[in-house]
């Protein structure tokens, strides 16, 4: 993963280099077609995501709940609360995003306060929807 591009990403501009580059150690790019499910509803957590390009909609029981776009990321709940997904995503457009397996995520939000405490804001606001 390249570092560079971790800058442009709201979750990751206040690290520092160091971290960043942590971060691009943990992380792959991945890019989807229209219509790719990222995550589905009741699955059990794997990944995580952060939108660098493109669109997704995020549906619970087929219900739209949200149109995330670059800079979102997604998955974090399920990974945090260690719970099924809570609801599916899938790429309205081509998408570009940064991935990260749980294993890391977890590794990056005990090393990184900064950023868990900006993933538990979301999950805390995610879940009182």
């Amino acid at each position: 993963m390249n570092v560079k591009r971790l800058e442009g990403l709201p979750l990751f501009k206040d690290l520092s280099r160091h971290d960043r580059e942590q971060v691009a150690r943990w992380a792959d790019e991945v890019d989807v077609e229209a219509g790719y499910h990222l995550l589905d509803q009741g699955r059990f957590p794997h990944e995580f995501f952060v939108i660098e390009e493109g669109t997704v909609e995020v549906r619970k029981d087929g219900e739209l709940l949200s149109t995330l776009g670059p800079g979102d990321f997604l998955g974090e709940i399920a990974i945090l609360e260690h719970e099924r997904r809570t609801a599916s995503v899938v790429a309205v457009t081509r998408v570009r995003a940064v991935v990260m397996h749980s294993r890391d995520f977890e590794a990056m939000s005990a090393e990184m306060p900064a950023v868990a405490e900006t993933l538990r804001t979301a999950v805390r606001e995610r879940l009182g929807r």
